[in-house]
């Protein structure tokens, strides 16, 4: 009996010791694995996929008229996707083109009126000449009516008559010669005040195609083709010019950035083949290279850096920012997704 029973508890034992042996084989198996795999590989699980996101902004204020496209749409680089009402900048258009005309008309009048005093001084040109024959001849007949006198072959009247005449002739060459002067002046002038209004019509022209050009932005554009994110707005909302409105996220360019620490990568160079895995999608591997690594490192990029030389001193290993190109990416655009976390091992062999 004694024998019967201690047969099933040596059987026992033989079994354990079975159990726990290939427990043994197997788990050493296994941590040899991990351990030469961890030996020859530097991996962090501190990465996220990355991509261009782009902020919808409009350029002018005012109300939303319309809205093309709904949360995560996709849309393609320069579809419309919201359009603000431009009645008021169209009325304020309207009014400066009014200006301009206006502007336009008063120049016309200048040009004409430069043209009539333009007239007017040939005119006066030839009056000084003809004034200029005046007072030569009334200087011979006061000359001739001199010597007549003399010889007491005129009375001092005739005399007297042939001065005054010369006197008045002089007189008219001088306001002549006035006249001249007066009409360059007045010529210089309307000269300069063209100049002036054509100036100005300048500016209301630049003013007009300023105005034109705020009209076109109250039509915004995608800057890029991806897909639209969550709307902040609504038709009949007033935004602000710089307001964001929404983002596009671009569906066809990722990358990840893995932050690994500084201890790992020094052997890290641009070219170096890497895999990762989605935590979203565990069972799919995939494939990269290394473009780069970052020249400071992710502590330098926040907003408070930490500045080691002042009060007590604790050291924490630092992260480096590595950029990864993915490949084959046309392959898994459906699964990446901006933000998502993954693991990513880089082989040094």
């Amino acid at each position: 009996m004694e024998h019967q029973e201690q047969q099933p508890k040596n059987n026992k034992k033989i079994i354990r010791l079975i159990v726990i042996s290939i427990l043994v084989i197997v788990g050493g198996f296994f941590g040899g694995k991990k351990i030469s795999y961890a030996l020859k590989h530097e991996s962090t699980d501190n990465a996220q996929v990355e991509t261009q996101i782009s902020p919808v902004l409009p350029r002018v204020g005012g109300y939303i008229k319309s809205i093309a496209v709904n949360d995560y749409d996709t849309v393609k680089a320069g579809q419309l996707l919201v359009e603000l009402d431009d009645a008021e900048l169209q009325a304020q258009l309207a009014q400066m083109q009014a200006d301009y005309n206006a502007a336009e008309a008063d120049i016309i009048n200048a040009k004409a009126g430069l043209n009539n005093t333009s007239v007017s001084l040939k005119s006066n040109k030839g009056d000084i000449d003809l004034n200029d024959v005046k007072v030569k001849q009334a200087q011979e007949d006061y000359d001739r009516n001199v010597n007549l006198f003399k010889d007491q072959a005129i009375t001092r009247k005739q005399l007297n008559d042939s001065r005054f005449a010369l006197e008045q002739a002089t007189q008219e060459f001088s306001n002549s010669k006035t006249d001249l002067s007066t009409a360059q002046t007045r010529i210089a002038i309307m000269q300069a005040g063209i100049k002036k209004a054509e100036a100005a019509l300048a500016s209301k022209k630049a003013a007009i195609e300023q105005q034109q050009l705020k009209i076109s932005y109250t039509k915004i554009y995608a800057p890029l083709a991806g897909k639209i994110g969550k709307r902040n707005i609504t038709v009949g909302q007033f935004v602000q010019a710089g307001a964001p409105l929404f983002s596009i996220v671009n569906d066809t360019t990722y990358w990840v950035v893995a932050n690994f620490k500084e201890t790992q990568i020094r052997k890290f160079r641009p070219g170096m083949p890497v895999e990762f895995e989605l935590d979203a999608y565990p069972d799919t591997k995939i494939s990269g290279t290394i473009e780069s690594v970052s020249e400071a490192t992710g502590a330098r990029f926040s907003l408070l850096p930490p500045d080691n030389a002042s009060g007590n001193f604790v050291k924490v290993t630092q992260r480096v920012p590595v950029k990864i190109n993915i490949s084959e990416i046309d392959k898994y655009k459906n699964i990446l997704r901006a933000g998502l976390s993954a693991d990513v091992s880089v082989p040094l062999n």
